[in-house]
């Protein structure tokens, strides 16, 4: 009787989880187009300059690199050599580029040149770009933090202790900054002006791991990407509190806010971009998961577009059985099977 019970069971939760997928699996969303556009080498974050259309995409790697795209097209339009960076991001006032990478990297956007070299500590992975005073933030896992440097000049103001690892980092471009800190299961609020953490916003009691930011500027909303479990925390930017939380897909590395439509996304490594609506600020649905490419765990708004771009690649099966001293996981990327993903209406 008992396994007959759990037999049913088991019954109903699959058609409960076919039933979601269904429902959010239509939408007005869609993979416009997949650019395989290969090369060697790892790679993490992506990222578009909207004003000056290019993207983005670090390659780690025996030969790493900063690979650039026309952001329409998405032909390559030239690279930054020698530089083994994880992110990246533009200044479109001062027209100057910046990785996150030992030493940081300076570069003319419009010419691809490389300006000046930064010595930074710590281990850069994230970065963002505040317009507030033109500073950009190289965010690290390891102290210190955070790198403050002046995107004008390429100067090093200083460095913030943000209270563990952070993630993604996102601004309001008024004194207010906010990062995710992976490691602590909270939200950082920061004070641009005095570089100091002004609170953290705890959301262990609903999810933890946070791997995504994006922010409702307008209405104050944060929206957290958590991997464990797959949950959207999405709380209140000035109070910390709680507003709600929806499910997601597995493995989420990023987050982002389209004010021009009020959804938000994130993008997962099982292949599944969650696009969440925002009815109002208090009434949150999924509006549609659109599956993109298994790996496509990292994304970009082109805000002109509408778009979110997103990169993966193709990997063989795993060695069986793993080689002596290695561990299990992922085989070879298959050869030039780097891809761009791109999902619009």
């Amino acid at each position: 009787m008992n396994r007959l019970f759990l037999v049913l069971g088991a019954v109903v939760a699959m058609s409960a989880s076919v039933g979601f997928a269904q429902q959010t699996a239509t939408g007005p969303y869609r993979v416009l187009k997949t650019a395989k556009v290969g090369g060697a080498g790892g790679f993490d974050y992506v990222f578009a300059d909207v004003d000056g259309r290019r993207l983005y995409i670090p390659r780690t790697g025996a030969t790493p690199r900063i690979t650039v795209f026309n952001l329409d097209t998405l032909e390559p339009v030239g690279e930054i050599a020698n530089t083994a960076a994880r992110g990246v991001t533009v200044d479109p006032k001062s027209h100057h580029g910046f990785s996150t990478s030992s030493p940081v990297v300076m570069w003319d956007t419009q010419t691809l040149a490389t300006i000046k070299t930064i010595d930074v500590k710590g281990n850069p992975d994230g970065v963002l770009f505040d317009p507030f005073n033109q500073r950009v933030y190289i965010l690290s896992h390891v102290a210190p933090h955070a790198t403050v440097i002046d995107a004008r000049d390429g100067s090093v103001v200083g460095t913030l202790d943000l209270g563990g690892a952070p993630e993604q980092a996102v601004t309001d471009g008024k004194g207010h900054l906010f990062v995710d800190i992976e490691d602590q299961n909270n939200v950082a609020a920061v004070d641009a002006k005095t570089m100091q953490v002004t609170a953290h916003y705890d959301i262990a009691e609903k999810a933890k791991t946070p791997a995504g930011l994006a922010f409702d500027v307008k209405n104050h909303v944060l929206f957290a990407a958590c991997r464990n479990p797959q949950t959207m925390v999405i709380l209140d930017a000035d109070s910390g509190k709680i507003i709600t939380t929806l499910p997601i897909g597995t493995g989420v590395d990023g987050a982002a806010f389209n004010p021009a439509t009020m959804e938000a996304f994130s993008s997962q490594g099982d292949g599944t971009l969650t696009i969440i609506k925002e009815n109002s600020p208090t009434s949150f649905v999924v509006e549609q998961t659109v599956q993109t490419m298994t790996g496509a765990k990292t994304l970009t708004l082109d805000s002109k577009t509408n778009r979110v771009l997103l990169i993966a690649a193709e990997y063989a099966p795993p060695p069986t059985p793993p080689p002596a001293g290695g561990r299990a996981g992922r085989g070879q990327m298959v050869p030039d099977s780097f891809s761009i993903v791109v999902v619009g209406k």
